[in-house]
């Protein structure tokens, strides 16, 4: 198998959950879509926590998982609309990360690669794809925003098939695991944050 850096997507179009988007309009045939948004909190401090620990990885980590860094990007550091930060833990557009979860007895290790980070004023959040290895095929979104009038809200959007090769058995399987672990990220970080 190839370094974590090597390692291709498993689908496309890259960056199809569009986290930038207010609506996600374009949604791919061929996958399990999925869009869920919650409500998280109200204010300046719920917006900047939800924000800040959503850029560092926390709904991933507070759901259980262990966010271990690959290289840098490989045609170096991302730059222009849409280039997410690469310092303090924040994710990095471009990057590779292992996303490592503990089933009981059982660890899974996951790579994949953030394909999008959005930071703005009222909407930050990033997506990453799935890589070689990856017990599915597809990407996964998650954005925090905020109203005129206060509300911050979490939005979850992922697009899921059958990752090809070894894993493709396990697939029934892995959509009851990520049901499970939708329902942790739409908790992690509703306020206090």
């Amino acid at each position: 198998m190839p370094s974590l850096a090597e390692r291709s997507p498993t689908y496309s179009p890259v960056g199809a959950t569009r986290p930038a988007d207010q609506r996600w309009a374009q949604r791919p045939s061929g996958y399990h879509a999925f869009e869920r948004t919650v409500r998280i909190g109200h204010g300046e401090a719920d917006w900047a926590g939800a924000g800040g620990a959503l850029l560092r990885w926390g709904v991933k980590e507070r759901s259980g998982f262990t966010v271990e860094p690959g290289p840098g990007p490989a045609s170096g550091p991302a730059s222009g609309p849409g280039a997410g930060p690469g310092a303090d833990g924040l994710v990095e557009r471009g990057r590779s990360y292992w996303l490592v979860a503990a089933l009981g007895p059982f660890t899974v290790r996951e790579p994949v690669r953030v394909v999008a980070v959005v930071d703005e004023s009222d909407r930050c959040g990033f997506a990453y794809g799935t890589l070689q290895g990856h017990p599915v095929s597809g990407e996964e979104a998650f954005i925090v925003h905020r109203t005129p009038g206060g509300d911050v809200w979490l939005t979850l959007r992922s697009l899921t098939r059958a990752a090809p090769g070894r894993w493709r058995l396990a697939f029934p399987a892995a959509l009851v695991a990520q049901h499970w672990y939708r329902r942790r990220y739409l908790r992690a970080l509703r306020s206090p944050v």
